[in-house]
């Protein structure tokens, strides 16, 4: 019996045991991190159910160990929740939705980060304030909106904060909060409204001593504070600590670890002080976009001996300040990156870029350089060459190559002569408006990195080469404005990534060919103004993606295609003036349902304008400007559309030159954005409509040789239209600036009364002249023939 209760108790002890190292076990488990803390998990479930998850990305969380779900990190030792990161990565598959409060009982979060998603304009949560070991919190892109709660200055831990808006507007009422952020290293407030902390923005950043990244951009910042003094005081201002700072897109005026200073696009004034020169760790410095006076010089690159890119792009209208260094100036930097643009640098080509041996972008558009372009330049590994717009002159060299192929050089708008290069390593090509001349080389071809060729506005000629077809990446090509003959060549079959194609302004004849109607992605058509002749072909209706064609001031015959409307529904533009075309105005145009330019003026065109033109553009009111109904020179009759007068952004009606007849319609007034009107060379009649003084975007009218009559307005824009010519050869028309006066009102209806009572006298008179008439021919018909037949009897 001892020995049964002895057995008895050693197995219960045994079983005691067990049980708590078990226990033990599955403490450890949590120590050691394998599996999250039941109540987080809970937590976490709640948090999701509050989100809109269209694209399933949490799909993750199920399962016991939430420290495995997509996006959740846990303590290691502990296995508490302290990373919680649901970024957006993939821009279409957002979050959205509710944040559920559940998240505060995450006790040890450090890490917050919902950027890139979509909640639709809900207010930041005001409890994310109370997470006291939040280290990193990440709204940014997320499409929150309304007022930034200032208790967001309790997360006393906080290094980095990113609540850069899009577009639900964030605002604040003050920067106080930011203060108390001791910790914080990077702050985006990027598109936040500041406009109500303009006044102390740049002391309570400058309380913030550990910042080093501070990004302000488009954050309606008007000016600096009363106690700074513009720029200056602004440099001085700047937190030693700080190395990267972006105060974009504002409308700001006037011992260092910067590194990066962006202060492009606003408002600031004056002279660029000289103690830039003295940020002696920076490595960028934006200055575009602002009306700066006076001069940038050597002083203000003095200790600038880490600077990589400088940008100094200006306002084309502010060409009076000036980009002055010695000609045998060495710079303490070598760039990588320069933009000078609409500043006056020097007539010489700068030759201190000599000594840039990292340079590969290079900016001098429009800097009033008249030099040739030195050979050195070809040699460099150039990625962006752009010297457009200055007075460049000489010849380009034979091949245009550089170290390795160029992707962007433009050196148009100089005066550079010669033949065109044979050969290019570039990308895209831009030497329109130059003087070259001769014909284009027929190995073109052979420059297979091609895919922008523009060599408008210069003198060369001879045939376009068949090489071109070689090129297979083109996809745009302007030989516009020179003196090309010949036909357009028929086989360019494999340019099947063609999408813009300008032949305009030469003398190219013959039709149009058949591979142009092959290249689906063709969206821009442009042959206007050449000897081309013959029927439209019917292939071009196969290019269905065409925004814009222009066949203008040819030798086309026939009528206008019905195709044009019924087929090609993307075009916006359509010119076919001067072309020659016969018949009338197709209606299957007015289901063009995008386009905002019709040009068919100057043909041969007749009958009645289509009514469903007057409604055309009745869905597309939204566009800022429409040129519309360039119909003149042609033979149509009839009326003006009453619906035209609906096209409230119409910007041009030009009909003169027709057959109309009827009169203005009268509420022309309503075509507020109409700039060009002209209605001469008619058969219109009746007065001038009152209200069209009521269009005052109108600066050109033309209303000579009609029929009108009465006075014409005299407010408004009416005022302004003071030469007698917009008048002439309407011989009932009266009052300034004609000649002819207008009679007095009161005399006028007089008058008119005299002439109504005329009238009925005049009408009365002829009304007993034709009774008489006919009572006399009666007595003088039955007095002859009845004195005859008495007489027979």
């Amino acid at each position: 019996m001892a020995n049964s209760k002895t057995t008895l108790i050693l197995l219960i002890a045994f079983l005691l045991s067990m049980f708590f190292e078990l226990l033990i076990i599955e403490a450890d488990l949590n120590i050691k991190g394998w599996g999250c803390i039941k109540g987080e998990k809970i937590v976490l479930l709640e948090f999701k159910h509050g989100l809109k998850d269209p694209f399933g990305r949490l799909s993750s969380w199920v399962g016991a160990d939430c420290c495995k779900w997509r996006g959740v990190k846990c303590n290691n030792q502990t296995g508490n929740v302290v990373k919680v990161d649901l970024k957006n990565c993939d821009r279409f598959s957002y979050l959205g939705g509710e944040i559920s409060d559940s998240l505060l009982d995450l006790k040890h979060l450090n890490y917050l980060d919902l950027s890139l998603n979509d909640f639709q304009g809900i207010p930041i949560p005001d409890f994310l304030a109370s997470f006291e070991r939040l280290k990193h919190l990440d709204l940014s892109y997320a499409e929150f909106g309304g007022m930034v709660p200032p208790h967001l200055g309790n997360l006393s831990q906080l290094s980095y904060l990113d609540l850069h808006g899009v577009k639900y507007e964030t605002r604040v009422s003050n920067l106080n909060w930011l203060s108390s952020l001791s910790s914080l290293k990077y702050l985006d407030l990027g598109k936040v409204n500041l406009s109500k902390a303009s006044i102390d923005w740049m002391q309570v950043v400058n309380m913030i001593p550990s910042l080093l990244e501070l990004h302000l951009s488009s954050c309606e910042l008007s000016g600096f504070p009363h106690y700074s003094n513009s720029f200056v005081n602004y440099i001085v201002w700047c937190n030693n600590s700080l190395e990267e700072l972006h105060l974009g897109h504002n409308g700001l005026g006037g011992g260092h670890q910067m590194k990066s200073l962006d202060l492009s696009f606003n408002l600031m004034n004056g002279i660029v002080p000289s103690s830039v020169g003295q940020l002696r760790q920076l490595t960028v410095m934006y200055l575009d976009g602002n009306p700066w006076e006076g001069v940038i010089s050597e002083i203000h690159f003095s200790n600038l001996t880490k600077l990589e890119s400088f940008s100094l792009r200006l306002s084309p209208k502010k060409q009076s300040f000036h980009f002055h260094v010695r000609p045998k100036w060495i710079p303490p930097f070598n760039l990588k990156y320069i933009d000078i643009s609409n500043c006056d640098v020097s007539p010489m080509f700068p030759s201190w870029l000599r000594t840039q041996k990292r340079l590969w972008n290079i900016i001098l558009k429009n800097v009033g350089i008249s030099d040739t372009i030195p050979e050195w330049l070809w040699k460099l590994d150039i990625n962006w060459l752009d010297l457009s717009r200055n007075q460049l002159y000489g010849k380009l060299p034979n091949s245009l190559s550089f170290s390795s192929t160029a992707y962007f050089v433009d050196l148009s708008f100089n005066r550079l002569v010669g033949r065109l290069p044979c050969s290019f390593n570039v990308t895209w090509l831009f030497l329109g408006n130059n003087l070259l001349s001769g014909p284009i080389p027929s190995n073109i071809g052979d420059s297979s990195s091609l895919e922008v060729l523009h060599v408008s506005g210069n003198l060369l000629n001879g045939s376009i080469p068949s090489s071109i077809d070689k090129i297979k990446y083109l996809s745009v090509i302007d030989l516009s404005n020179n003196q090309l003959s010949e036909k357009i060549p028929n086989k360019w079959n494999n340019l099947n990534q063609l999408y813009a194609i300008d032949l305009s302004k030469n003398k190219i004849s013959g039709g149009i060919p058949s591979w142009m109607c092959s290249i689906s992605s063709l969206w821009q058509l442009i042959l206007g103004e050449n000897n081309l002749t013959g029927e439209l072909s019917s292939c071009l209706q196969n290019c269905t993606d065409l925004y814009s064609l222009d066949l203008e001031n040819n030798r086309f015959s026939g009528e206008i295609p019905e195709w044009i409307g019924e087929r090609m529904s993307s075009l916006k533009q359509l010119r076919l003036r001067g072309t020659m075309f016969t018949g009338d105005i197709p209606k299957q145009l007015c289901r063009l349902s995008h386009l905002h330019i019709l040009d068919l003026a100057v043909n041969n065109l007749s009958g009645s304008i289509p009514q469903c033109l007057g409604t055309r553009y009745g869905i597309r009111k939204h566009i800022a400007k429409c040129e519309f109904d360039r119909l003149s020179s042609n033979n149509l009759w009839g009326g003006i559309l009453d619906g035209i007068t609906n096209l409230s952004k119409l910007s041009t009606l030009n009909l003169s030159r027709n057959q109309l007849i009827g009169k203005i319609p009268e509420n022309i007034g309503s075509m507020q954005g109409l700039e060009t009107l002209d209605l001469s060379c008619n058969c219109l009649s009746g007065p001038i409509t009152p209200n069209m003084s009521s269009i005052t975007s109108l600066n050109h009218l033309n209303l000579s040789n009609n029929l009108l009559s009465g006075p014409i307005p005299t407010i408004n824009q009416f005022f302004t239209f003071n030469d007698p010519s917009i008048y002439e050869g309407n011989l009932g028309l009266c009052g300034l600036p004609l000649s002819a006066n207008c009679s007095n009102p009161n005399d006028q209806n007089h008058k008119h009364v005299q002439d109504e009572e005329e009238d009925d006298e005049d009408g009365r008179f002829m009304t007993w002249f034709f009774i008489s008439m006919a009572m006399g021919f009666s007595v003088g018909f039955w007095a002859i023939w009845g004195s005859l037949a008495l007489n027979k009897s």
